[in-house]
């Protein structure tokens, strides 16, 4: 694996390097003492997986409220989507920036995100699956999230010719006060 310090504090860009030969590929996609020596969470609680079945699904922005934030790595084994985390952490060096990387079953890149930051995505392609290891488990009292459009992070999604399939709940989160 190749770790690419991303632009948010904390967060990791991480590639696989595949050994080929004949038969196709292999390649780590997670190494305990490789994240540890980061400052990465290096503990699996709950794996997840999004299914978005059409281009323009815009999903996010989604955290948990301390103290029960979830550290995750997120990688697209299907399709591409361009996906986001923007700091929530008052104390953060980065604190209200966002960064967005695009993943996909090609590239296999992964984004990794520390507790304190919401994700989201918009699925560039049709039929996208994204998977997630969390270092913490759901806690659905907890779940809470910042609009996708909202000005405070004016985050930069890719255009998209049509009208972008959003939940009610995640067009109804409030201004982002800080």
């Amino acid at each position: 694996m190749r770790f690419l310090e991303a632009e948010l504090a904390g967060a990791w860009i991480v590639d696989l390097e595949p050994i080929a030969d004949e038969r196709g590929w292999f390649a780590r996609s997670f190494d305990r003492d490789e994240f540890r020596a980061r400052g990465m969470a290096a503990e699996i609680h709950q794996c997840n997986i999004s299914f978005n079945a059409h281009r323009g699904t815009l999903r996010g922005m989604h955290y948990q409220a301390d103290p029960h934030g979830e550290p995750k790595l997120v990688r697209c084994v299907r399709g591409t989507v361009f996906d986001v985390a923007v700091d929530l952490r008052p104390d953060s060096a980065t604190y209200c920036r966002w960064q967005g990387v695009e993943l996909s079953a090609e590239n296999g890149r992964a984004f990794y995100l520390p507790e304190g930051l919401a994700h989201g995505f918009q699925t560039l392609t049709d039929d996208c699956e994204l998977h997630y290891q969390m270092g913490e488990s759901y806690v659905p009292e907890a779940a809470s999230g910042v609009r996708f459009d909202d000005p405070a992070f004016a985050i930069e999604w890719p255009p998209f010719d049509g009208e972008l399939t959003i939940s009610g709940r995640d067009r109804g989160y409030p201004d982002f006060l800080g």
